[in-house]
């Protein structure tokens, strides 16, 4: 592996929502594209590499349970929203050379692996891309808890956190522009000052196994490599700064 990499295994959390680019709606072929490129590079200096991804650009669980839907039925059309991507993102991975698996927490055999533990840290060792899909199998988890709960299952070192934007901010820097970013803030700040970096729950589940959460923005080519570097482009989560 390039030693010039800080971290070795990690898990990237991809929204649903930076899958559909500028199209509004479902999932952008050339935000895929731009994004297996980012990650063939890594992976072949020898990341070991997991990604736990949304479903909120095909369906939103709690836009359906605010519209009258049973909020747990909700979660779970969610959640086969996840799985829709997951397999798009391992169509354009495996077109690019990139060996890939997709673990899903609703079983379905006919497209997707079941997700077990061992299995998952076996596919990583072996330096297939372990795609998370269907969030926990659970409703009410979104999909940053299972970020959270996977990171820790298969003893990441980090959490990827992809915003568009490049990390965490004190104001929204869309309308503030003297909002100023952290370089590090601590978890309980995150939580105390409400910064909605991932819901509470997963923050707090980072926090309790130490496990370090890496804001920084997708949408520029190549900061997935720059911030495992560990390059100043972002916004690191540790217990405390």
């Amino acid at each position: 592996m390039g030693s010039d990499y800080k971290y070795r295994r990690v898990l990237l959390k991809l929204s649903g929502e930076a899958l559909m680019g500028e199209t509004g709606y479902g999932i952008d072929p050339k935000v895929v594209e731009e994004l297996a490129i980012q990650i063939k590079e890594i992976v072949d200096d020898g990341i070991e590499l997991a990604i736990t991804v949304g479903g909120g650009n095909i369906f939103r669980g709690l836009a359906g349970s605010a519209e009258g839907m049973d909020r747990a039925q909700a979660d779970y059309i969610g959640m086969l929203a996840t799985c829709m991507n997951a397999l798009a993102l391992q169509d354009a991975f495996e077109r690019h050379g990139i060996l890939t698996r997709v673990m899903s927490a609703i079983e379905m055999r006919q497209v997707s692996e079941p997700y077990i533990r061992r299995r998952a840290i076996h596919h990583l060792e072996k330096g297939y891309v372990v795609i998370f899909a269907a969030g926990t199998g659970n409703p009410y988890f979104t999909t940053d808890t299972t970020a959270a709960l996977r990171a820790c299952e298969i003893n990441a070192e980090c959490l990827m956190k992809a915003t568009k934007v490049d990390g965490i901010y004190d104001d929204d820097p869309m309308k503030n522009p003297d909002a100023k970013r952290f370089e590090t803030i601590s978890y309980l700040d995150v939580l105390s000052k409400e910064l909605h970096v991932m819901d509470s729950t997963a923050t707090s589940l980072c926090m309790d196994n130490n496990l370090p959460i890496l804001v920084f923005d997708l949408t520029v080519p190549g900061n997935i490599s720059r911030i495992l570097k560990g390059e100043n482009i972002g916004t690191t989560v540790v217990s405390d700064r």
